[in-house]
């Protein structure tokens, strides 16, 4: 209990954050007066009288945060925070006379804060602007993390938030300090974030959008979460170029922010250029769009150049767990949709706002698998698992190996559960890995022409779990459930 209570003040404090954040939508419906002025303002006040409570209630526990406590309060954060964003959702739609469940609203909610893009809601184009404006903001928060934003204001608060980014952040960039401070490299990396979501609602609105549109579509492309406040998703626009700034920006946001951070920092983009993550995640996208590109052209649904748009799009769009799309991508051969939704596993890096396994962890991976193999020839052969020119210690593999074991354990478990309640084994399947590798669309009956409605309320429970063990990487929420972690 001792360590609980210092974590529920902290989250008195990310709840506070929260509430603000609800701001935006507020003033957008004033400006837009779109009859939704009453539900923002009672959303922030039971968010904010929340975080209060915490706070104000648990002063005497204020402490630094211990490797522990940063576990407790990334797991809790991300259960409670999309319980306060479901508030609005819940609001407004009951203000329209269209009353959803606390299930539908949920799900919408971790559905935004962990970037997956899935959705419940039909009869997107008629819904209040700020409601469409909250439902891509949370993308945007939830995309670097907004966890990683408290570390940059926790020690103003005196609070230090080391052990918290650790916990948040994924992969290899847990333990790279990029300045001094925890704080400064949280705030570098959302300085990055910032002005990339700024280039590239400027791009989207220089492109054709409307201006509220660019700035929503922004929200959802930088933080890779996919949502659109239009039934069509992206081809509502029809637009190459709005396409290709939309893929240029997937691409961007798919690589290690931290790269970005230390090229403009040092003006050195040599490390940027040379690191082989990066060019394995390039590689991999750009690779599996031409490969879907070539099977589109010769299998006669498109012509080259349309072949060459729609796949590109596509394979980048669902590899990095985006999921925007301009078609029905189910109507192509089978190869295509597969092969995207398993990219979508590794097609992103560490430190980016993608989800899934990571590609640095597939090279490591790669590189442990070549030296067994090497080890089944030349049994005394010294041969370290090296990425980059760097030695990957033991320690990171076992890591590394732990992840993939709960991982394939999650996926197939997951996936069981669905099937005990009778639905088919594709979606079933495609439902998990979409959610756990917080995709967004999948393969049968939650294609991009559908949505998650078409799910009982247990099975969206279960793809909410999984949205959330992906966000959490897993290893983070299974370490609680150990008694080692209690242990004093």
């Amino acid at each position: 209990m001792r360590d609980v209570l210092p974590v529920l003040r902290v989250l008195g404090t990310l709840l506070l954050l929260f509430a603000l954040s609800m701001a935006l939508p507020w003033a957008i419906s004033h400006y837009q007066r779109d009859g939704m002025t009453v539900v923002w303002p009672l959303a922030m006040g039971l968010t904010a009288l929340a975080g209060l409570g915490l706070w104000w209630g648990l002063f005497p526990y204020k402490q630094d945060l211990q490797p522990r406590h940063g576990v407790i309060l990334v797991t809790f954060a991300w259960v409670s925070l999309p319980l306060c964003g479901a508030l609005p959702i819940w609001g407004v739609m009951l203000a329209l006379g269209q009353p959803i469940s606390f299930t539908h609203a949920y799900f919408e909610a971790v559905s935004g804060l962990t970037t997956t893009g899935a959705t419940v809601l039909s009869g997107l184009d008629d819904l209040p602007v700020s409601l469409n404006i909250w439902r891509t903001f949370l993308q945007w928060m939830g995309g670097m993390g907004i966890l990683i934003l408290a570390v940059a204001l926790l020690p103003l608060l005196g609070v230090g938030g080391s052990q918290l980014f650790r916990a948040e952040a994924a992969g290899p960039i847990k333990d790279t300090k990029l300045t001094p401070r925890m704080a400064g490299t949280a705030k570098g990396l959302w300085g990055v974030y910032s002005l990339f979501s700024i280039v590239c609602a400027l791009a989207f609105w220089l492109g054709g959008m409307a201006p509220l549109d660019a700035v929503m579509h922004m929200f959802t492309t930088v933080s890779l979460g996919g949502l659109s406040p239009h039934d069509a998703s992206f081809g509502y626009f029809q637009s190459p170029l709005l396409e290709f700034i939309a893929l240029i920006f997937m691409l961007l946001a798919s690589c290690n922010f931290a790269l970005y951070f230390i090229a403009l920092r040092k003006g050195n983009w040599r490390s940027f250029w040379h690191d082989p993550e990066m060019r394995a995640t390039i590689g991999v996208l750009l690779g599996g769009g031409l490969l879907v590109a070539l099977l589109l052209w010769a299998k006669g649904v498109y012509g080259p150049l349309d072949a060459l748009r729609y796949g590109v799009f596509h394979v980048v769009s669902v590899a990095t767990t985006t999921g925007f799309a301009t078609t029905d991508y189910l109507t192509w051969p089978v190869f295509a949709p597969v092969l995207m939704l398993f990219l979508s596993g590794v097609a992103t890096s560490a430190g980016s706002t993608g989800g899934g396994i990571k590609m640095m962890r597939m090279l490591i991976l790669f590189q442990q698998a070549r030296r067994e193999m090497t080890r089944l020839v030349h049994p005394r052969a010294v041969q370290p698992v090296v990425v980059g020119g760097k030695v990957i210690d033991s320690p990171m593999i076992f890591s590394v190996l732990a992840f993939m074991l709960v991982y394939g354990a999650t996926i197939i478990t997951l996936s069981m559960v669905l099937l005990l309640t009778d639905l088919d084994p594709v979606t079933a399947f495609s439902a998990v890995i979409a959610s756990v590798h917080c995709t967004g669309p999948g393969l049968g009956a939650l294609g991009p022409a559908s949505n998650y409605a078409v799910l009982s309320d247990f099975q969206i429970w279960v793809c909410t779990l999984g949205m959330l063990l992906g966000r959490l990487e897993i290893l983070s929420f299974m370490a609680l459930l150990t008694p080692a972690f209690w242990r004093r």
